[in-house]
């Protein structure tokens, strides 16, 4: 889920207030038009969604053994069942056909008038004409955003269009659920991910049945990126899936004190692997006990920072930056509807202009959640992570050439861009107009040249985010009906519903299915070359999956080795001594004299092939230091070098040269102390 976009409003409730921030926070029946085409279901319910494609899906690789196809990184097919299942209206499927699963929530018959969420959303009283199917007057709409949008034949169109992954985030809110007044079940967080994979299960199943059993069908869920290839290469839809909420297992934090512990989420890790979930988020709009948000901005910043000071007793603190990356400005715009709900004393703080970064990072609880991802082969989403846990993350990942990081859908500071590609992670741009996308992949271009790699969107559909609106019909270059798929192998023609057809210059991207009008969009806006890219995307996602699943932690070399030092500080309750940054203990650490020109040297045993050394620095850390290596203790030869170090975990790679001694040479601190090290690792790979 994203941002908002902006819309006038009259004064609202804090109960809307809060609930438009969270936001931001009959089985099938025989079909006369069935055949034997294996992309055509033998049996169709009648009535149906048309879909608008003709032409046979691509299979197989292209000419490099590379499969092809488009990526939707960030979407959310089940959300009408999150928030209390009453808040987005509609479901994508349901036995008893099209009319039962497209249709409005109790609560907005006859005319809208108590579709609180709706009027919240898309400004004026909310008022709007309930009927779905058959003639769809009002929904679903590109800024319509509590109606169903991906209905499964709205899907089905997009795949025919040429999509070869999608990503199905499981999500929800309780804070959203437990003020907004509509619902049917609890307010759980973790209940809701239960339900939301079965009922992914649950379609995949509805589906095969259209075409004749179990496995027949286009929509396959897969655990493995081998499953995933497979499927493609079979010209299938491979849907993988993800988390995106704000108390995953419950690590919510009151007061600063975590409400879950290391078992909560190994359970929790645990049981969303065993349901198939391969990636997600750590946190999501409020600070929790795994990581501090990235911001949002102005008035809706303002009512979110309430929003968590309601729910956890804190508002957000911030803190300058130490580099050029930073989270959303909160700015200083009032929010007088959610502020009154503050009791009484109790006022939302002012903050600085040049403090613009989340002081909550990466916690000790979200360091072992992190590892234990790593430890399962799942991704991490690093968007809506503040900047300062997002680089504690890629630090780990980098000091454990770990590929599986993951930015969905344009939440993360666009600085961190190249470290995500030097790790091998993946990045898609949010469903943004097609101008507006096209120059953000532009600018990004060169560095998708340098590492090779295609490109995805996240069109975060039932995500409350809005999505493009129409350009017009008067548009220089507007989409023509019907044309032809990326691959050419398909033809695309204006997509109908009921008795209502949608034209993307006119009514903007509505629902799922003009997910391959806007493709077509972008290619007349910003060139073939963005949809070429976007092209390689499913091979790319692939690659970093697969990755993620083959890697393998390096053996720390020098782990429990002989170490010496130029001097350790003395204390007459707590060694300092060399051999603590190389016990396996990261609670315990070598400390130097409160000098310069200080230095650790670890003796491996015996001489090997090195490329690699990872240094977690304590407070006291070297800004400018020196890795140099030895095949016998005296002649000394630099490998590493920096003059900007910043503490934290830093990871040294270089070209592999033979050592049996490494030392880490101090030349200027980073601070009034000395050289300080928890832990030193030194790797051959």
């Amino acid at each position: 889920m994203t941002r908002q976009p902006h819309h006038r409003r009259r004064p609202i409730t804090v109960l809307s207030l809060l609930l438009l921030v969270m936001a931001v926070t009959l089985g099938p029946t025989p079909s006369s038009a069935a055949g034997t085409d294996w992309w055509n279901p033998v049996a169709r319910p009648a009535p149906d969604s048309q879909i608008g494609v003709t032409g046979e899906p691509f299979k197989g690789t292209n000419s490099q053994g590379e499969v092809r196809g488009f990526v939707d990184a960030h979407n959310h097919i089940m959300a009408n069942e999150a928030f209390g299942g009453r808040l987005i209206c509609g479901k994508p499927f349901s036995e008893a056909g099209v009319a039962d699963a497209l249709k409005d929530c109790p609560e907005h018959y006859p005319d809208g008038s108590l579709a609180i969420f709706d009027f919240i959303t898309n400004g004026g009283d909310g008022k709007h004409d309930p009927d779905g199917w058959p003639t769809f007057k009002d929904w679903p709409a590109y800024d319509s955003l509590t109606h169903q949008q991906n209905y499964y034949a709205w899907v089905e169109r997009a795949w025919r269009g040429g999509q070869r992954v999608l990503v199905n985030d499981l999500v929800t809110n309780g804070v959203i659920c437990s003020v907004y007044p509509f619902k049917d079940r609890s307010c759980d967080e973790m209940t809701s991910i239960r339900l939301q994979a079965k009922l992914t299960y649950d379609m995949q199943a509805y589906i095969d049945k259209m075409y004749g059993g179990t496995g027949k069908g286009w929509f396959r869920i897969v655990t493995d990126s081998e499953q995933a290839r497979s499927v493609i290469e079979q010209g299938k839809l491979a849907v993988i899936l993800g988390v995106e909420t704000s108390e995953p297992f419950g690590c919510k934090q009151v007061l600063d004190i975590a409400q879950c512990d290391k078992e909560d989420i190994d359970a929790g890790l645990d049981e969303l692997y065993d349901l198939g979930v391969r990636s997600m988020f750590l946190c999501h709009k409020f600070d929790n006990a795994l990581c501090g948000v990235r911001f949002d901005e102005g008035g809706l910043g303002t009512a979110i920072n309430v929003g968590q000071f309601l729910s956890t007793g804190t508002f957000w603190q911030t803190e300058k930056c130490t580099g050029p990356q930073h989270d959303n400005p909160i700015g200083g715009a009032a929010a007088p509807s959610a502020e009154e709900e503050l009791p009484a004393g109790v006022e939302v703080p002012s903050y600085d202009d040049d403090a613009q970064c989340n002081k909550r990072g990466l916690t000790e609880l979200g360091e072992y959640a992190v590892r234990g991802m790593m430890q399962r082969k799942m991704m991490l989403e690093v968007d809506h992570m503040s900047v300062k846990a997002t680089g504690r993350a890629l630090d780990i990942f980098e000091s454990e050439s770990y590929p599986g990081v993951l930015s969905s859908h344009s939440w993360m500071d666009l600085n961190w861009t190249e470290r995500v590609y030097g790790l091998g992670g993946f990045i898609a741009q949010y469903m943004h107009g097609s101008e507006g996308f096209s120059a953000e992949a532009d600018r990004t271009k060169a560095l998708r040249e340098k590492y090779d790699v295609g490109y995805g969107y996240g069109t975060d559909m039932n995500g409350v985010g809005g999505w493009p609106a129409p350009r017009g019909a008067d548009a220089s270059n507007p989409v023509t009906y019907p044309f032809r798929s990326t691959d050419g192998g398909s033809v695309i023609d204006k997509q109908t519903t009921g008795t209502r057809t949608w034209d993307l210059n006119t009514d903007g991207a509505s629902h799922y299915g003009l997910v391959p009008d806007w493709i077509e969009d972008i290619r007349k806006v910003g060139g073939q070359d963005v949809v070429d890219d976007l092209f390689r995307g499913a091979e790319s996602y692939l690659d970093t999956w697969g990755a993620s699943e083959g890697h393998k932690a390096g053996v720390n070399l020098a782990k429990g080795a002989s170490a010496s030092a130029s001097s350790s500080e003395s204390n007459p309750f707590t060694s300092y001594a060399p051999g603590r940054a190389v016990d396996g203990n990261a609670d315990t650490r070598w400390a130097s004299d409160w000098s310069d020109d200080q230095w650790l040297r670890i003796d491996l045993g015996s001489t090997s092939t090195v490329k690699r050394v990872t240094l977690e620095w304590e407070r006291a850390y070297g800004k400018s230091y020196r890795v140099e290596v030895s095949t016998d203790g005296t002649t000394w030869q630099s490998v590493w070098a920096t003059t900007a170090g910043d503490g934290g975990l830093d990871t040294a790679r270089f070209n592999g040269v033979p050592a049996r001694y490494v030392r880490i040479h101090g030349l200027d601190r980073g601070t009034d102390w000395g050289y300080s090290l928890y832990e030193v690792g030194v790797y051959s790979s």
